[in-house]
């Protein structure tokens, strides 16, 4: 590996380790409460170093949303092309957000589960091409996969895909806020129940 290759690769994780600091922080102090300083020293670099790669915090957290959208996007795609019956299909990419939900807990909550923050940019994200429409875009092709073919029951698309996301949102948010807190009977059997019985509640 050449000089030029191996500075983009230290460069690429640098950037990585920032936003990864940032969201634990932002997640644990608050928004409010973290500082670019704060979060220099939580990866014991300079606030300098930091403004190389984000002009300021508001950034810093739009990007971590970005990031986590784009990757959570990236696994419910390659899940999509998968072929095979379309409810399978479905409760694979239910299943697979939640399990990404729960090994990116900072990512996920910082994206899903914090209070935006004044003047963040929301609108971006409500755009069909952004990466977060683009996930919820998975769920809604499933469902409308799943009524063509006649597996479920004439039913309004947009409202069940808005009701499986809520679904899976709030078990997901509950096994990463009490994930050692209350005597769960065990995060597979309770994954796999809560996605099965959504779903059987709108088949034929």
């Amino acid at each position: 590996m050449g000089v030029k290759e191996r500075k983009a690769r230290q460069k690429k994780f640098l950037r990585q380790e920032i936003l990864d600091a940032a969201s634990e922080l932002f997640v644990k102090e608050g928004y409010e409460n973290v500082s670019m300083r704060r979060i220099a020293e939580k990866i014991e670099y300079s606030p300098t170093t930091i403004y190389l790669y984000f002009k300021d915090k508001a950034e810093l957290l739009e990007q971590v949303c970005f990031e986590t959208f784009s990757r959570l996007s990236h696994v419910l795609s390659r899940i999509q092309e998968l072929p095979g019956d379309p409810v399978e299909r479905l409760k694979r990419g239910l299943v697979a957000y939640i399990k990404f939900g729960l090994e990116n807990p900072h990512h996920y909550r910082a994206t899903f589960m914090m209070k935006i923050p004044a003047g963040f940019d929301e609108e971006k994200y409500k755009q069909p091409d952004s990466p977060g429409m683009q996930a919820f875009d998975f769920l809604r092709r499933c469902v409308y996969d799943c009524i063509t073919a006649e597996t479920f029951k004439n039913v309004d698309a947009e409202l069940v895909s808005q009701t499986f996301w809520a679904g899976i949102h709030g078990i997901t948010s509950l096994l990463i806020t009490f994930e050692k807190g209350f005597p769960w009977v065990g995060k597979e059997k309770l994954i796999h129940a809560m996605v099965d019985t959504m779903v059987a509640g709108v088949e034929r």
